[in-house]
């Protein structure tokens, strides 16, 4: 058989192929800056807790603030592709500036929480134009298969962009380290440019257009429940996020070319679920895979905060930690994403979106300033101990219901608007 005849079915459609690739190398360039950005915070500008939580919550509050107006902006103005286009080309010119400014002597916190903030409006925008641009290429039957190809990436990204960012700031520092990031976004952007989808027509402008997202997850159990969920998880989750690079470094005494590799050789569970989800939803259900995953997700980061003594046993504390957590969250992405993809009707795609995202995203930079003050304030391991044992609560929206998510065997045919149930 030839190598292209051995490629999974939707990576031998040219359009597809095309953008799942600039996906894939934009994914490995926000690898090196998730871990170059705090970096640089951290050995070159001395920045603390408190710091580091403005910095992680810089680049979230845009999601806060932005997320419904561009959900209703990209459903207005149709042409998802051109905006997302333009916003890679914005966020790399952004990045770029950091390693300029630091060539100049110039750097900044102020630059740092500019420049976040700067990348995390552009990728609002870029996100809720992609839900909309994702089910343009993939029919309903194959958003498993899709999505699991798209999170494939990113488990690889996180195997391979954090270990290859580690490295990086370790041999070249973190400035110059940011550059490879901004090289991804153009990769993207060229990759984008080369496909021409049938998408969604733009909505007319209507009464009701901010808040028509937020009314279509209320209305409906199962996206309430599980947004519920994942909003609790990710606030808890960028608490321990927000000081996690910190407690690793200082705390711990890891290096930033062993934390890179630690991270990097730990998400290959990410790798691995990325390969298992689909069976596991075959197995089980995409309902009870989505319900594993919530709690699989956060579970494994109770090692970190008990990881103590040399450093060769934390260092396993985190391997085992990101190894488990990133099993667990491909399963939830895959199986939740395909889930909430089937119920949403292609004309509310990107104001859903959009909603959506504010849910998810919103309460990210809340979590990641209660992280920041907690661990100035209480100590950096009683606020991952917070955080960790916090995250379970997400749990809670979904258990006692009976329709929820425990119950749902199969995705729903595209325009169904209940999904399958077991028996």
């Amino acid at each position: 058989m030839s190598p292209a005849g051995r490629l999974p079915a939707l990576l031998r459609e040219p359009s597809f192929r095309r953008y799942w690739t600039g996906h894939t190398v934009s994914l490995f360039g926000d690898q090196i800056t998730q871990i170059a950005l705090p970096l640089l915070a951290v050995l070159a500008l001395d920045a603390g807790a408190a710091q580091m939580g403005w910095l992680t919550a810089a680049g979230l509050l845009p999601s806060l603030l932005f997320s419904v107006h561009a959900g209703v902006w990209a459903d207005r103005r149709g042409r998802r592709r051109h905006m997302m286009i333009t916003t890679d080309l914005g966020r790399a010119l952004a990045l770029v500036s950091l390693p300029a400014a630091w060539a100049l002597g110039w750097l900044g916190l102020g630059q740092l929480y500019a420049v976040a903030f700067m990348v995390g409006t552009l990728s609002v925008l870029f996100d809720v134009c992609n839900a909309a641009l994702f089910i343009s290429l993939v029919p309903a039957e194959r958003y498993v298969e899709g999505i699991s190809l798209l999170n494939g990436s990113r488990a690889m990204s996180f195997m391979a962009g954090t270990s290859a960012g580690g490295a990086l700031v370790q041999l070249l520092s973190a400035p110059v380290a940011l550059l490879a990031d901004t090289a991804s976004y153009l990769a993207s952007a060229w990759q984008l440019s080369r496909i021409r989808p049938t998408e969604p027509p733009a909505a007319a402008r209507a009464r009701g257009d901010l808040t028509a997202g937020f009314r279509y997850l209320i209305r409906s159990r199962i996206l309430r429940s599980f947004y519920g969920a994942v909003t609790t998880l990710n606030l808890f989750n960028f608490a321990f996020q927000a000081v996690f690079v910190l407690y690793s470094t200082t705390g711990l005494g890891l290096s930033p070319g062993l934390l890179g590799v630690v991270l990097g050789s730990g998400a290959a569970g990410s790798v691995i679920g990325s390969l298992l989800t689909g069976r596991i939803v075959r197995r089980i259900g995409i309902g009870r895979a989505t319900l594993l995953g919530l709690f699989a997700f956060p579970a494994p980061l109770v090692l970190v905060p008990l990881a103590q003594g040399s450093v060769l046993l934390a260092a396993t504390c985190l391997f085992l930690a990101e190894f488990g957590s990133g099993f667990g969250v491909m399963l939830l992405d895959i199986a939740g994403g395909s889930l909430t993809a089937s119920l949403i009707p292609d004309a509310l795609r990107s104001r859903v979106a959009g909603a959506s995202r504010l849910c998810n995203y919103g309460i990210r930079p809340i979590g990641a300033l209660a992280g920041g003050w907690l661990g100035a304030t209480i100590g950096l391991r009683p606020t991952l101990w917070i955080a960790t044992l916090g995250a379970l609560l997400g749990l809670a929206w979904v258990l006692p219901s009976r329709i929820l998510l425990r119950t749902i065997t199969s995705v729903p045919s595209h325009g169904e608007t209940q999904p399958h149930r077991a028996p």
